[in-house]
Parts: structure tokens; sequence; C-alpha cells
């Protein structure tokens, strides 16, 4: 089934529960301890495992390449008002889980979801709940998808602007999307064909645009990620799945969620008008005012999203 919802109104008719206070939680990682922060207002209410995007974002969704205002944090503060428990993590490596590996650009993909899986055994024991939802941002889609073909512990999972298709074919379309990048756009996209086949390509040989992009400290962590199939992974979870878009996300498309609807047909997606990729609302279809919504911390993200994570968890997995 497919719903696309404008569903504020429902979240405002549901009862507010009071402010849980925050606790901070550790889990253990391959050299040192993860870190994260659970928000608990109701006990025996579900419990939603928020997996962070690419790059250095932190637990509340913010990074210092341009996320500001705490998307994630607004995500779980919203979700606690209305009884929904939330742990919101750090990846390894990053801030508060600076200590669980040396080198935070040596992660994978696979690497993720056993920290996932760690922190399901923590949030488990810590609060005493039978199960987890996972709701995995972005590249925490990709995470949550690995980390569910292990469904021991987890209740369904929740996908979150998460891409449908190989992660090669989603970076072609970014880098054409854009005119600017005419000028760099052919060795880009050879150094995407390398990646996807395992070859490494070394930095200095690719025009300076894009050598952070293709870093030589980032390949590996390029070539685990493209190796990767969204949709053959979504079509092997038996767990309840909820596939939420935007419909004003420039980094994702609803091309990519419908993807994932086609390869799970039992999942449920929700398509969210006018919504980004940071979860803000955006009047237009104008690129430079879309991510210009980014970094400005004074923006609140939409409550459709809570909404509809609401919706489902309490439903069991079921759409409406």
């Amino acid at each position: 089934m497919i719903r696309l919802l404008a569903i504020a109104a429902l979240l405002a008719a549901s009862p507010v529960a009071a402010a849980p206070t925050p606790v901070e939680l550790t889990a253990p990682g391959p050299q040192g301890s993860l870190a994260g922060t659970l928000l608990d207002p109701d006990p025996k209410g579900p419990l939603v495992l928020i997996i962070p995007g690419s790059g250095p974002t932190d637990r509340d969704g913010n990074s210092p390449l341009g996320v500001a205002g705490g998307p994630y944090r607004q995500l779980a503060e919203a979700l606690a008002a209305k009884g929904i428990a939330t742990l919101r993590i750090d990846k390894r490596g990053l801030f508060g889980s600076r200590a669980a590996v040396a080198d935070p650009n040596a992660a994978t993909t696979g690497g993720y979801a056993d920290d996932v899986q760690a922190w399901s055994k923590v949030a488990r024991a810590k609060t005493g709940r039978k199960c987890v939802w996972l709701l995995g941002h972005s590249e925490g889609g990709m995470v949550a998808l690995v980390a569910a073909q292990r469904p021991e512990g987890l209740c369904g999972i929740i996908l979150v602007s998460a891409i449908g298709r190989p992660m090669g074919t989603v970076l072609r379309e970014q880098l054409n999307a854009n005119p600017m990048n005419a000028p760099i756009l052919a060795p880009a996209l050879g150094a995407i064909d390398s990646l996807e086949a395992g070859k490494l390509v070394p930095q200095a040989t690719l025009p300076a645009p894009i050598q952070p992009l293709f870093a030589d400290k980032l390949q590996g962590y390029w070539i685990d990620l493209m190796s990767h199939d969204p949709a053959k992974l979504i079509a092997s979870v038996k767990l309840p799945v909820l596939i939420l878009q935007g419909t004003r996300d420039i980094q994702v498309s609803v091309a990519d969620a419908e993807a994932l609807k086609r390869a799970q047909p039992k999942a449920v997606l929700t398509l969210l008008p006018g919504i980004n990729h940071v979860l803000r609302p955006v009047a237009s279809d104008d690129r430079m005012a879309n991510i210009a919504t980014y970094a400005d911390a004074t923006l609140p993200i939409s409550p459709d999203v809570a909404a509809a994570v609401v919706g489902f968890v309490n439903g069991s997995g079921k759409s409406d």
C-alpha cells in the first residue's frame, strides 16, 4: 500500500507524554565503547533505535559538513511526546563513540550493522523490551537492512530517505543532476566505475574538486558500500517495513522508495509531500533554498515524520 500523507493533524491529536530525562548509554564496540542517548517516556511502549546517515553525522543528526538543528534529536523528542522511546547513537570512531575504532574512515556497512546488533542487545537488557525497531536515515537505511538480515530481537525496520538502488547508481544520478559538475563529470563517473569493480583510484589522479569525495582513505568504505544492493536486502527481510520518503529530497528520490517497495511488496510506503532529506519542509523546488535548510538550526523538522512513525509502530507494523 502506498500512502501520500500530510498527517501533522494526527500527531497533534494524540495525547502528549511527559518529557523524559535523557539517559546516556554505552554498548561494546570493536576496540572501545559506543555511546548513545535513550529517551524512554513509557517503559511499556515501543523503542526505536535511530541509525545515523552518512559522513560525520552525530546522534542528534548534526554534521560539521553542513547540517544543524539536530533533526534526529527533534524526531526523538517528537516521538517521546507520543510515548515512543528512542535510542540515538554516535557512529563508531566519531563523537562519543571515538574509542570504538582507531580509524572511523575504515568503517564498513557490515561493521555499522554489528554495532546496531550490539545496541539492540543493550537496549533490550536496559529497558526490558523484547524487541526494538530500527530506524535508518539515509545511509543508515542500508545499515538497517544489513542488520535486519539477523532479525532476532528486532520488531521491524523504518527506512527514512534510504536509497533503493546500488550506491554507484545513486551517486551517478546525483552528479549528473548538478550542471556545475560538467567539468569533473567524466573522471567522477570513471572513479565510480572503478570502485564498483573493487578497484582503488589514486586520489592524486583525480581533479581537485572531487578528491575529497574519493579520498584514498575513503575508498575502502565506498567499495564496501557499493557492493550492497538495497533491493536484494529488503526482499529478504521478513519483518514489518515502513519506507518514508520526502517528495522534495534532492539526495534520495521517490524512485528509490518505489524501488524498495517493488522489491518488498509487503512494505508500507509513505510519501511525505514537500519534505527534504533532512526531514524539513521546503516550499518550492528551488535547489539552493532546499540546501539552505540543512544548516538552519532554527528550522523544525516536519511533524509528519514522527506521525508516520508513531502510526506504524503503534499499529505493530501495519498501515492505516
